[in-house]
């Protein structure tokens, strides 16, 4: 799978999981990862942002970000 693909599958999971939506992509299991750092760090971006607003918001925080979701980013190449 191409990387721009694969980024943009990761981004529309998150941000079906930072506005309650049931997530068309990404596993449970990474739902889950990154779900908490979602809501700590992202909870600013405005509901119906594009995806890469999400995924911008976790890699200015990714020295934060939990181990899990951190893990996430990095097997999708982000």
């Amino acid at each position: 799978m191409k990387p721009f693909v694969r980024r943009n599958l990761l981004a529309a999971a998150l941000i079906a999981l930072s506005t309650g939506a049931i997530a068309q992509s990404g596993s449970a299991q990474e739902q889950a990862a990154c779900r908490p750092d979602v809501r700590r760090f992202c909870y600013h971006v405005p509901r119906g942002s594009g995806s890469d607003v999400y995924l911008q918001c976790l890699q200015a925080h990714r020295e934060r970000l939990s181990r899990a979701c951190l893990a996430v980013l990095t097997s999708h190449g982000v």
